[in-house]
């Protein structure tokens, strides 16, 4: 199936590992031009050249805190400023740390809602003035499947990854006349360096191992085991793509089942 993503550009925040990195894998398989962002440091080098090498195609690196508004805005503007354009914005931002309600302040609240919600705000903006030019552009929010069934533990990120949501389902109706689609991605437990860490603080809090805690999690989805990032990868490259044209205000879960609305 040709997916008609070659030459076209992608903005892939928080692409130097896990699910962004798998995404930014994909697309660039599939011919697009890639610009990744992730904290400076020393993954980001190594991100951009195993990318290039795995996928033979081109991808810039660009350092960047989502967390701070001008280094999330700034991300999008070089990587506009590089390619000339922009066709696929990918909002994607590590979780909050699990805490209690109790637990958490005034400023981690703060904290939660600049990463995940403020930082996709931020990009989009910036991106759609270009998408509207050319009347096509993809939006596509990586969330978690919280928003949808929330999860035990993770109060901030269920909290703020559901006003994503409400902004996108919004953002969906307002720019489809321009040919922009606008969708949410929710993975379900996905076997990340991100999963893993879970695991670690959940199995301290219990007083068990990381291994148990993971192999509940596996109990808990029907297929009975953690997705991989290449699966979900698979899901965000489709709906970039011209095949999914007639695809938006939709927050599709990815979760071997975990989910168990009907809705």
């Amino acid at each position: 199936m040709d997916l008609g993503l070659m030459g076209k550009v992608a903005l892939i925040a928080g692409g130097s590992q896990g699910l962004g990195k798998a995404v930014a894998m994909e697309m660039g398989r599939e011919g697009a031009r890639i610009a990744i962002c992730a904290l400076d440091d020393p993954e980001l080098p190594g991100a951009v050249e195993e990318i290039k090498v795995a996928t033979g195609g081109e991808v810039i690196g660009i350092p960047a805190d989502v967390t701070s508004s001008e280094q999330a805005r700034e991300f999008v503007r070089k990587g506009i400023e590089h390619y000339g354009t922009v066709d696929i914005l990918v909002n994607n931002a590590g979780g909050p740390p699990s805490k209690t309600f109790l637990e958490i302040d005034d400023d981690l609240w703060l904290f939660g809602v600049r990463l995940n919600l403020m930082s996709t705000i931020i990009m989009t903006r910036e991106a759609v003035p270009k998408m509207i030019e050319k009347r096509w552009g993809r939006v596509i929010n990586m969330t978690s499947i919280s928003v949808k069934q929330p999860i035990d533990g993770l109060i901030l990120s269920n909290t703020v990854r559901s006003g994503v949501i409400g902004m996108a389902k919004t953002l969906s109706n307002e720019l489809a006349p321009y040919n922009i689609t606008v969708n949410n991605v929710c993975p379900g437990y996905t076997m990340t360096e991100r999963v893993r860490s879970l695991a670690v603080v959940t199995a301290e809090k219990e007083g068990t191992t990381p291994e148990a805690i993971i192999r509940r999690w596996e109990a808990s989805v029907p297929m009975g085991r953690l997705g991989t990032p290449e699966e979900f990868a698979a899901l965000v490259t489709f709906l970039a793509s011209e095949r999914a044209s007639y695809i938006t205000g939709a927050s599709i879960q990815i979760d071997g089942g975990y989910y168990k609305g009907i809705m």
